[in-house]
């Protein structure tokens, strides 16, 4: 599907519900929300589905866009790269994808999907200015987090020259780069502070530094004072050492349940990597589920990434 083919299906619709995927990111959130408010100001009634995962970092900035009421309508998913992803608690089809995962499967009854893009943002905000002619400074505000967010703050190999440039389009309708970079970038609670140090302690390395491991436990959390709210992307973390080329992230969820991030710079397909064990991504950045304790999750992923890319 294009874009315009997008618009046009959105313009035979007038009630939409929008979705973002679980433990939702800036991307997933903020670009759900922009399109929300393109879509109300083309006189459609719009709001997204509560997600139950939304930190406190986003909670206020998405509020005036979710729903009060339990009207559907016709639904989208934003950045939501498959059915298993999506929110707890949401039951029903997906009429209309919008995302930039190349490994989407096509899971709803049609799908915009562009793979070049960084972050879905991009691609959302091609729609609204399609839709709507323009982009309001909220819109353009909301999402300049969905671009920033996806390419920490321009500094991931998934930034490229069209990134940037949808970046200044941003700013030029009315994006408030530098307060949002300070807030995003810049600032941090005691209690992530006190996480990273505990995370950088026990930091695994291996190849002379070109692989480094992560290992984010429960207990480190209870001991940092640390919520939800004060992990966003910790997955980055490990791959700061320099001469890094592959970092992966454990964090431990539950008892017997991790979530494992993996960060490259090309060495390794991330995605392939964590299709091994049911999990998907872009080349440079995936991530998967193990059932598992955390020692073990990193275990396995170290085995997985010596078989997948072997020591010369």
């Amino acid at each position: 599907m294009t874009v315009n083919e997008c618009v046009e299906l959105l313009r035979a619709n007038d009630r939409f519900c929008l979705l973002t995927h679980t433990r939702p990111d800036g991307d997933t959130l903020t670009s759900a929300a922009a399109l929300c408010s393109a879509l109300r100001r083309a006189g459609k009634k719009a709001a997204m589905f509560r997600n139950p995962d939304i930190t406190e970092t986003y909670a206020p900035i998405v509020a005036p866009y979710l729903h009060t009421e339990g009207a559907r309508g016709f639904v989208i998913a934003c950045d939501v790269a498959d059915v298993t992803m999506l929110p707890e608690k949401w039951t029903g089809d997906v009429d209309l994808a919008i995302d930039h995962h190349p490994k989407n499967p096509g899971y709803a009854k049609q799908t915009l999907l562009n793979g070049a893009k960084a972050s879905c943002g991009e691609i959302v905000m091609e729609v609204i200015e399609a839709l709507c002619g323009d982009l309001t400074a909220d819109e353009a505000n909301l999402l300049y987090i969905a671009v920033s967010t996806d390419t920490g703050c321009f500094s991931y190999g998934n930034t490229k020259a069209d990134t940037l440039r949808a970046a200044a389009h941003l700013v030029d309708c009315g994006a408030d780069n530098g307060a949002l970079n300070k807030a995003f970038f810049r600032s941090y609670s005691p209690a992530r502070i006190k996480l990273e140090a505990l995370l950088f302690a026990n930091l695994q390395s291996f190849r002379d530094a070109a692989v480094n491991i992560a290992v984010v436990t429960l207990d480190m959390m209870r001991q940092a004072g640390a919520t939800e709210d004060d992990c966003e992307d910790l997955a980055s973390l490990p791959g700061r050492v320099r001469g890094n080329q592959v970092s992966i992230l454990v964090r431990e969820l539950a008892e017997g349940k991790c979530k494992v991030s993996v960060r490259t710079g090309g060495s390794v397909n991330a995605a392939e990597l964590c299709a091994r064990f049911g999990g998907g991504g872009h080349p440079m950045a995936a991530g998967c589920t193990l059932n598992t304790d955390p020692e073990i999750a990193a275990l396995l992923m170290q085995a997985a990434l010596n078989e997948a890319w072997p020591e010369k």
